[in-house]
């Protein structure tokens, strides 16, 4: 009989423990006040911490609640976008140096998880890109040919090889990034909140930021409860910013991410699925995403919100998506199914603001914020300390704001269950 479709987070079931917080009651001060819980909070927040400043972070969740402990958990190296692009778009410096910090940000990451002790199955393994079609595989070619004009470990795996390395037969060709790798996210963040907790941070759950308001030389962050009096503040929500206090939800368009695990495979098939424990995607404008976690499950996930859909659309997609390129491991149990928020932006590119002094925010990582998230956080705590905007990976952004993001959101999600009904109506794969 088939089992119940857990509307859970799979990595939320694999971190039992999480970090413990009461919710801000009363008026604190701190140096910092960090808003969000999540990658570039927390990092930002430890760097901070480790400079010797005080720091607050509230969090309007729990940590970990939104994209930093909902993602595939691939660690990645540089933009969505082809190097090149980025250039072409930024400029050949700005574009250069972003490419660089970014290109380095799997090595930066797995580094702070030795330094910190964080267990969270980190693979340093690396990640495929998987091209789907002639033209997909065309891509990686000029995606390997522009990585190695930089010097990046990148190779493009062709004919047998790659063959082993997926375990399908149906991908021609796949982008081995031997910088990237895997880990289970929420878990990463969690690491990262104990060791803020460890070294004297305060962290706030349940404290949704209601007002952001300068008092004299200090900002003051208010939730429904309680109030923070900092002379710095970092808004670090991304696409999780809730409510009116912040202009920053007009710089980027939502966008989701679903993923449906299996039950923990065992037998020879399943061994033959990406055996060298890369976490993998394929080059489809919807993409797939294909990983397995550290008990043997399959985890597939696409654009689009699987909050709503019906148990058997979610199980009909993730069918499609196994049989096509894993038809020998037969018929499988799918135990989880969740979904993530994603903050878009028309570029494909994040945006750092100061909209005052002492005031800093981020948004737009386009599904890229494990790294990314990571060396923000720790470039804006440089910045809060050393006040050089020479450390930060980009100028502060002074473009006008995205235009009509609730539209743009409503399309693009439309667009996505339109070629999911059709991938599990096997009209298209």
């Amino acid at each position: 009989m088939m089992g119940a479709l857990h509307r859970q987070c799979l990595w939320e079931h694999l971190t039992p423990r999480r970090p413990q917080a009461l919710a801000l009651g009363g008026e604190i001060k701190a140096d910092v006040c960090v808003i969000g819980a999540g990658y570039t909070g927390l990092s930002a927040a430890l760097h901070l911490l480790e400079a010797g400043r005080s720091v607050c972070v509230v969090e309007a969740h729990e940590t970990g609640h939104g994209g930093s402990g909902r993602n595939v958990g691939l660690v990645n190296a540089g933009t969505w976008i082809r190097p090149d692009d980025a250039e072409a778009t930024l400029g050949p410096e700005v574009g250069a140096k972003l490419n660089g910090l970014l290109g380095h940000a799997p090595a930066e990451v797995f580094a702070l998880i030795a330094r910190l002790g964080i267990d969270c199955q980190a693979r340093r393994d690396g990640t495929l890109h998987m091209a789907h079609n002639a033209a997909g595989a065309a891509d990686l070619r000029l995606r390997e040919a522009q990585w190695l004009r930089r010097g990046a470990r990148v190779e493009l795996l062709t004919g047998a090889r790659c063959a082993e390395y997926c375990g399908t037969d149906k991908v021609a060709a796949a982008l081995l990034d031997h910088r990237a790798g895997t880990l289970n996210p929420m878990a990463y963040v969690c690491g990262l909140a104990e060791a803020v907790q460890r070294l004297g941070g305060r962290l706030f759950h349940h404290s949704p930021v209601v007002r952001l308001e300068r008092q004299g030389d200090r900002w003051c962050v208010s939730t429904a409860r309680g109030s923070v009096l900092a002379e710095k503040v970092v808004i670090a929500s991304n696409a999780y910013t809730e409510g009116d206090w912040t202009q920053i939800r007009r710089h980027f368009f939502a966008g989701y991410y679903y993923q449906v695990a299996s039950v923990p495979l065992q037998g020879e098939a399943a061994q033959r699925i990406l055996p060298h424990a890369q976490g993998s995607w394929d080059t489809r404008t919807v993409l797939s995403s294909i990983r397995r976690d550290a008990e043997g499950r399959l985890v597939l996930g696409s654009l689009g919100n699987g909050e709503g859909k019906p148990d058997w659309f979610m199980r009909s997609w993730a069918d499609r998506i196994q049989r096509h390129y894993f038809p020998s491991l037969g018929k499988l149990e799918w135990q989880f199914a969740w979904s993530g928020r994603i903050a878009f932006t028309p570029d494909h590119l994040m945006k750092l603001f100061e909209p005052a002094p002492g005031l800093l925010a981020v948004t737009g990582y386009n599904g890229r914020g494990v790294t990314t998230g990571t060396v923000v956080g720790k470039a804006f705590a440089e910045f809060l300390l050393h006040e050089d905007p020479e450390g930060l990976p980009l100028p502060f952004d002074g473009a006008k704001a995205v235009s009509l993001p609730g539209v743009r959101s409503a399309l693009y999600e439309a667009g996505f269950s339109l070629y999911h009904a059709g991938q599990c109506l096997r009209v298209v794969l």
